[in-house]
């Protein structure tokens, strides 16, 4: 696939076939990820990856745009380590979703990112932070289940450019 229709035709996919994604598969999602900028080159994002079905169920609790989470095969949880970037943290390790959503994509299979770091509700850190044992210095950005789609996610619609685009000023 061209790298313009990866990134316009890319969906979230929430229901998935079960058939297994392999070890390959994942190294070249993480490998996708690790490529993405981040300031000063820093780096500072870290991925669990869960197959555990028991693991994966208690994640799908995590809050209620979850539940997809636990009939994935597979769910990558991106984390940002506060230590390395206290500022751009959160930011570094989202472009980095990114890069992985889109690798997901150009491979032909299917993910849907549930955030979970909020700046204003710790909950739902605490719930994933308790389910992986994930050290403090660490927070919780995303988790990124990710399988074979068993959907066809439909259209999306798209703010206009002239509706976003300014040039030289607002």
């Amino acid at each position: 696939m061209d790298f313009l229709e990866v990134v316009k035709t890319r969906r979230s996919i929430r229901r998935y076939r079960s058939d297994p994604v392999s070890d390959e598969i994942i190294h070249q999602l993480i490998d996708a990820a690790r490529h993405a900028p981040s300031a000063d080159n820093i780096q500072p994002w870290e991925f669990i990856v869960v197959r555990n079905k028991q693991v994966k169920e208690k994640l799908s609790q995590t809050h209620a745009w979850s539940y997809f989470v636990k009939d994935a095969p597979v769910c990558i949880v991106a984390l940002g380590d506060e230590r390395r970037s206290p500022s751009y943290f959160a930011v570094d390790t989202t472009c980095a979703i990114q890069n992985l959503l889109l690798t997901v994509h150009s491979l032909g299979l299917g993910a849907c990112w549930a955030a979970v770091y909020d700046p204003h509700n710790s909950s739902y850190e605490k719930h994933v932070r308790t389910t992986l044992n994930v050290p403090s210095h660490l927070r919780i950005i995303a988790m990124i289940p990710i399988g074979y789609p068993d959907e066809k996610a439909g259209l999306r619609t798209h703010r206009e450019i002239d509706e976003i685009l300014h040039f030289d000023n607002y």
